[in-house]
């Protein structure tokens, strides 16, 4: 538990991912296989079921120091996290308990099976003999909520570094269900159960915005014009009846789309092709938000199956028969694709539309309509052009439309973290809703420091009220937010969701009673 904690309060101690790549690295040299797996549990998602109620704790740890309710939730409100307020609150340790963190996971999971009375004598008993590090981490253990700054990038990275593996490999070694006391840790991070070459992706080929007239681009026959779509960029493998998709973000999300899994595995051929994963209904693409619903669920139930159909619009063809095609152009790469899809017809996988046009003049006017079908904007690739790796300026190009805009008035604030922890950076605005006001979005960038220490200020002398770390403010700073899509959303109280909002400045000409109506907003949704 000791390694453990040292590598807790690390992470917790920078926002660098070098910093937390440099404790993942030093916890894996000294702590025991057994620790590593439950630490890879734990940072993989694979947490015990909660065993003892969050309530008990707070009503325990109240009577160990001795305070009152009301001082409590002050302390809470403070602290904003309950593991920690408790950690906070109590007498320093009589003694000291050293056990491992593996021991301790099993002590915490044996639990289930004990008494009320028997949880509380063991959980007063871990307080006693735990510094504060270690106890703050016993809390989150014994909550069955554990949450660190550490991306699932990161971690993969790390490990991958540190065993000198392939990051992609590692994804697919320590994916899916495993039981931290049924395998071996360096077997499992080394692919020893799984075959992880068959799951191997390429990097993906990335554009850059448009930076050039369209007229210094060349004669406009050489290149291919295609639609920007909103979805999830994916690459979908198929090798030795095996298949895999993975998102841009090096993810497997095989088990998120299994239509598109199962109809692969239909298809001839052993294959790696590159396209985009969108909600499409009625012969149209969804909005964004539809294809939200289906993300990160443990399961698909058929309504949800039936109520929101997946396809995937193919892009590139990156392999065919083990050969790597990326080093061929473009135009023999999309006949390659082309015939694959022929040869396997099929109404969840269908080629990227083809944009037919005859001058740079009228690729303008179609841009501007790409929103009509949900579409982002235009890509643009040169014929003549491999599948580069990550991004190589002037082969491929995105041009999106212009965001969508709206007033917007500022209504509750939080403080940063790292260097803008002094300061209210993270911001939750409204609008109108008849007489009342309804929060429409968050945003947490756009503002220039100058700026952020004034509405520090100004939040800070116009508190209303305080909710743990969030303050609600007089709602009179009103600000103009851009986005990239709106949509229906039974989530938000205002019945729209935005797409990657953000502040476009501030509306110091504007007051309260002049932001956006939320019926008004509706009316953008397509």
């Amino acid at each position: 538990m000791k390694d453990f904690a040292t590598l807790i309060n690390a992470l917790d101690s920078t926002n660098k991912t070098s910093l937390k790549q440099e404790a993942i690295s030093e916890f894996l040299k000294v702590a025991s296989p057994q620790d590593k797996l439950w630490f890879l549990a734990l940072f993989t998602g694979k947490k015990p079921k909660r065993n003892v109620n969050s309530t008990f704790m707070k009503t325990w740890a109240m009577e160990v120091a001795k305070i009152p309710e009301w001082l409590f939730v002050e302390s809470y409100s403070s602290v904003g996290d309950l593991g920690e307020t408790i950690s906070l609150i109590l007498p320093p340790p009589t003694d000291k308990i050293e056990m491992s963190l593996s021991e301790w996971m099993e002590k915490i999971i044996d639990l289930k099976d004990f008494s009320e009375a028997d949880k509380k004598e063991f959980v007063l008993n871990a307080w006693s003999n735990l510094d504060y590090v270690e106890r703050f981490i016993f809390n989150k253990l014994l909550g069955g909520s554990f949450r660190i700054g550490v991306s699932s990038k990161t971690l993969i990275n790390t490990l991958a570094k540190h065993y000198d593996l392939d990051p992609s490999a590692v994804t697919h070694s320590i994916m899916g269900h495993w039981n931290p006391d049924e395998v071996d840790f360096e077997y499992l991070v080394k692919g020893k159960y799984t075959e992880t070459h068959l799951s191997k992706p390429y990097p993906f080929c990335l554009a850059y915005a448009l930076e050039k007239e369209l007229n210094d681009l060349g004669a406009p026959e050489d290149w291919l014009i295609e639609y920007k779509w909103d979805g999830i960029r994916g690459q979908f493998i198929k090798r030795n009846d095996e298949v895999f998709i993975w998102s841009r973000g090096e993810e497997l999300v095989t088990g998120q789309f299994p239509e598109i899994r199962d109809e692969l595995l239909q298809w001839n051929g052993n294959f790696v092709i590159d396209g985009e994963i969108l909600a499409f209904k009625d012969d149209k693409v969804l909005n964004f938000n539809e294809l939200q619903k289906r993300l990160n669920r443990k399961s698909l139930t058929k309504k949800m199956l039936e109520e929101i159909p997946i396809v995937v619009f193919a892009y590139d063809l990156l392999e065919w028969e083990g050969e790597d095609y990326r080093s061929k152009n473009m135009v023999e790469r999309r006949l390659k694709l082309e015939e694959v899809l022929n040869d396997n017809p099929s109404d969840k996988i269908r080629i990227s539309e083809k944009i037919v046009f005859e001058s740079w003049d009228q690729l303008g006017e179609i841009r501007e309509n790409a929103r009509d079908i949900n579409s982002e904007g235009l890509m643009l690739k040169n014929y003549h052009s491999p599948y580069h790796t990550g991004r190589k300026k002037g082969d491929w190009w995105k041009w999106k439309i212009d965001p969508l805009t709206i007033d917007a008035v500022l209504i509750y604030a939080q403080k940063g973290s790292g260097r803008r922890s002094g300061f209210y950076t993270d911001y939750t605005f409204a609008v109108k809703k008849e007489d009342k006001l309804v929060t429409i979005a968050k945003a947490y960038s756009g503002l220039t420091d100058k700026e952020i220490q004034e509405v520090s200020k100004f939040i800070s002398k116009n508190t209303v009220e305080k909710f743990g770390p969030v303050r609600t403010v007089k709602p009179e700073l009103v600000f103009e937010l851009a986005f990239e899509g709106i949509g229906f959303s039974s989530r938000h109280k205002s019945g729209v969701a935005l797409r990657f909002p953000r502040i476009l400045r501030w509306r110091r000409d504007k007051t309260a009673d002049q932001i956006d109506d939320i019926e008004d907003i509706k009316k953008l949704i397509t």
